[in-house]
């Protein structure tokens, strides 16, 4: 009954199609090895760019489609396009005009600070010099309150985490303190108690993507991100393909994507049940539909990444009995964009 019916689809339909055209997501993996930089400059070359993981869904996608035989020889482990861009420090303040041309890049950085993989939060010492510190870290901090091109720096003394005293400091004055000049850098180490530390309003984004987004989706394996000085993340598919971080000049497969540009068509359809006795809206029955109505069009060379869904009406459901219509009626619409 099942075959009758689609064929009375093929051939009774009225296709009036209306279309509209939306990109959707290809994976490939690469199991030639190459290092995070290589893997990067391949997919940007092939693809659009090194993998980016947006959901739960896409690592059940990956893990579906990874050739573990291909992947033994790596540990299974493969570049995804994650990095820790530990030079993306910028200001609380972000306003533009605030910053004469290079002093939104004003440093004083200690020994070997400004760099470390875990550390997002700028701290000034009581002889001026920054250091990085972790999200967890509490401190009294500078504020300021901006007027023009001046600022007028304000110690608070009561110890908060960084985001802690951004808010009090956006809350109260202008912002946490930015620091554009030496001038301005002894000024808020005058404010420093000896011996003390505090906030001032530099900060880093972490963990970035290739193609330069970020995301709040993580899928870390156990212990993950360690503290270290490796800044790329691969997918680890003997775990699931969860993520850890490999130094960046480790050889191994890795994994791009292309947004592939994809035409979505409504197409309106008449069925002839053979049997009363059928419910065409039956989520069984339409979903057996959806398959053999997929497979007929994979066999007239359609590729597998055809998708098919029915469109329901406003009552919920997706077939209705034709009344009868004149002559006109009968004949399609005009083609309309979504």
């Amino acid at each position: 009954m099942m075959d009758k019916l689609l064929l009375s689809i093929f051939v009774l339909s009225g296709l009036c199609p209306v279309s509209s055209h939306r990109p959707v997501r290809r994976y490939d993996f690469v199991y030639e090895p190459k290092n995070m930089t290589e893997a990067q400059r391949h997919c940007r070359e092939k693809y659009t760019d090194l993998v980016t993981i947006r959901h739960a869904e896409d690592v059940k996608t990956l893990n579906q489609m990874v050739d573990s035989s291909k992947m033994a020889d790596y540990d299974h482990v493969a570049w995804i396009g994650l990095y820790n861009d530990v030079a993306s420090w910028r200001w609380s303040l972000s306003n533009e005009s605030f910053y004469r041309p290079g002093e939104a890049q004003f440093r004083r950085w200690g020994p070997g600070e400004g760099s470390n993989n875990n550390e997002y939060y700028t701290c000034m010492y009581a002889d001026g010099s920054w250091m990085d510190y972790p999200p967890e870290a509490s401190f009294r901090s500078v504020c300021f309150d901006a007027g023009g091109l001046n600022e007028t720096f304000i110690f608070i003394n009561i110890s908060m985490k960084w985001t802690e005293a951004q808010t009090y400091c956006r809350d109260n004055h202008t912002d946490l303190a930015s620091v554009r000049n030496l001038a301005e850098n002894q000024k808020i180490q005058d404010l420093v108690p000896s011996q003390g530390i505090v906030w001032i309003g530099l900060f880093r984004d972490g963990w970035k993507w290739s193609h330069g987004t970020h995301s709040s989706f993580t899928n870390w394996k156990q212990g993950e991100p360690k503290l270290s000085e490796e800044t790329c993340v691969a997918a680890n598919f003997s775990a699931d393909g969860q993520w850890q971080v490999s130094h960046c000049q480790d050889m191994r497969p890795f994994i791009c994507y292309t947004d592939v540009p994809v035409s979505k068509q409504v197409i309106k359809v008449r069925l002839q049940k053979s049997s009363s006795s059928v419910d065409l809206n039956d989520p069984v029955v339409m979903e057996n539909m959806l398959e053999k109505l997929k497979q007929r069009l994979k066999d007239q060379g359609l590729d597998d990444h055809i998708q098919l869904s029915w469109k329901k009406q406003p009552d919920g459901k997706v077939f209705h009995k034709e009344e009868k219509k004149t002559q006109d009626e009968k004949t399609c619409p005009e083609k309309d964009e979504l």
